[in-house]
């Protein structure tokens, strides 16, 4: 077994967490709130939240580890941000920002718009380039799944919309 929830988070200038019903964790690029789960406890000791497991509760130690990486996410997101990267593989297809919406022209008849929800941030540095920043893990990688299922990529030449570190394996075709 791992064990992951015996590591202490570190906070890092800056950030700070309240621990209630709801678990906060505010820092310079916003606050993020969790519910804490009553087969967990959690403790603020100085710059470290230290994660226990309550005792004789159903599920702590399948919760341990999941509430500490959950917290961890949190307190990372607060301070760094989290981004995933985008590329749009295919002639003719581009991406544009404008303020919370972003334009896909992904070879449909019509243009798709997809707007962004609030704490996610969009920018698209060249025409075929989408960068997705957030403070909230899950939600930077939601968003970038719904963008990337407009025009999943292809198996025979590759088109389509592609996180920038995904490998797509080309098909061969039939032959006669």
């Amino acid at each position: 077994m791992s064990r992951i929830g015996k590591n202490p988070i570190v906070l890092p200038a800056g950030v700070e967490v309240t621990i209630g019903e709801c678990i906060s964790v505010k820092g310079p690029l916003g606050t993020l709130l969790a519910a804490a789960h009553p087969s967990v406890q959690v403790s603020v000791e100085g710059q470290n939240v230290q994660v226990s497991r309550v005792e004789g509760a159903v599920n702590s130690s399948a919760m341990w580890g999941t509430m500490r990486a959950n917290l961890n996410n949190m307190v990372v997101g607060v301070s760094k941000g989290f981004e995933k990267k985008l590329q749009l593989v295919g002639v003719g297809y581009r991406a544009q920002a404008q303020g919370d919406i972003l334009n896909l022209s992904l070879g449909f008849s019509h243009p798709v718009a997809h707007k962004m929800p609030a704490g996610v941030k969009v920018e698209c540095p060249t025409q075929t380039e989408i960068l997705i920043k957030g403070s909230d893990k899950q939600q930077v990688g939601q968003v970038a799944a719904e963008v990337r299922a407009y025009r999943k990529p292809e198996p025979y030449k590759g088109k389509g919309v592609r996180y920038s570190d995904e490998v797509v394996v080309i098909k061969e075709t039939k032959k006669k």
